[in-house]
């Protein structure tokens, strides 16, 4: 049977060029999330052109990243195809791979312009879940990134899902988890969490951005194993042991894990890295807590070392805070005369 598609990937066409779904929905993704960002920038008085640049530099980046980590993971299918790697187009990138490469992009941007990288990836860790939360909509569009086979009921009965997702989820006549939704609703829970989380007092510089690794990893550990596309290797039994002894509860709750290819290991790579990620941003804070480096406030200006003093001085702000003008004193002579008199 062949797949069905209710819905065309291809959103329209001008001459040969053709307009995809999944391209207007990720350029979507990241328009709405760089305007999260830009509006809270505003309360520290950063340029919108900060960011602005970040996303036209850092976009780029992540696709890079993306495909360079897939490739990396998957290379004896491209050894001897070795343009094929260069074929974006057919498939194939990580969304682990695109943090990497954003990142690396963003520590030096932020660094050129003078500005602290945990501040600035404060800030943009909603935006990263924003981009996430809805460009996981365009693998819907695509019919990829889904789960392992479930019964029709599953979907309308207990997961009470519309039509339109149902059908969508039909892939060759079989029905699946559709793991882009579980994944979208995780970070719009996260999304909102964030959004409460930077508002409080007791939230130090980087720690933002490492609820954002925190939430992303959790949910990626458990949403991964459903899903029949994971990259793998071959990994030590106690460590499939452990990934599979985590991942439990999902099985208590009545989920399968999805096929994973032999061919290509025992333990999902995205599932392993999200461990890791867990404990290091974990370690991290609280190291930072411990040693007393983390003395920088969410809620404290950010100054750019690149912004020259008589810049602030015109202004009279730093990073949203006015600079109170404190009138000069008067001179002590003439105070002394004053009450002379």
């Amino acid at each position: 049977m062949d797949t069905l598609l209710l819905l065309n990937p291809i959103a329209f066409s001008i001459g040969a060029l053709k307009v995809h779904w999944y391209g207007l929905i990720l350029g979507a993704a990241a328009l709405i999330g760089l305007l999260l960002v830009i509006r809270e920038g505003k309360r520290y008085n950063i340029p919108q052109e900060v960011f602005m640049d970040m996303v036209l530099l850092g976009v780029p980046s992540a696709i890079i990243g993306a495909r360079i980590y897939y490739v990396a993971f998957k290379w004896e299918d491209y050894k001897d195809n070795f343009w094929d790697a260069f074929k974006i187009w057919n498939g194939g990138i990580a969304i682990y791979g695109a943090l990497i490469g954003a990142i690396i992009c963003a520590v030096i941007f932020f660094r050129r312009k003078g500005y602290n990288f945990w501040r600035m990836a404060d800030i943009c860790a909603p935006g990263l879940l924003v981009g996430q939360l809805i460009g996981r909509w365009g693998n819907f569009v695509n019919q990829e990134a889904y789960g392992g086979p479930v019964e029709e009921s599953f979907l309308r009965d207990k997961l009470h899902l519309p039509d339109f997702i149902v059908n969508q989820m039909n892939v060759e006549g079989v029905f699946h988890h559709p793991a882009f939704l579980y994944e979208s609703m995780w970070s719009l829970v996260g999304l909102v969490l964030l959004l409460v989380l930077r508002r409080q007092k007791f939230l130090r510089s980087g720690e933002l951005f490492m609820s954002y690794f925190i939430w992303y990893s959790i949910g990626r550990f458990f949403i991964e194993a459903l899903r029949t596309d994971s990259l793998g290797f071959q990994a030590p039994q106690w460590v499939a042991s452990l990934v599979n002894g985590l991942w439990s509860p999902m099985t208590a709750m009545g989920f399968e894990q999805g096929y994973l290819d032999p061919a290509y290991g025992n333990v999902r790579i995205s599932q392993l890295l999200a461990i890791g990620i867990i404990i290091v941003a974990v370690v991290f804070i609280v190291v930072r807590r411990v040693t007393g480096k983390a003395d920088v406030r969410y809620s404290d200006p950010i100054v750019s070392s690149k912004v020259p003093a008589d810049d602030m001085e015109h202004t009279g702000t730093v990073a949203g805070k006015e600079n109170k003008v404190t009138p000069p004193a008067k001179d002590e002579s003439k105070q002394v005369d004053d009450k002379k008199e």
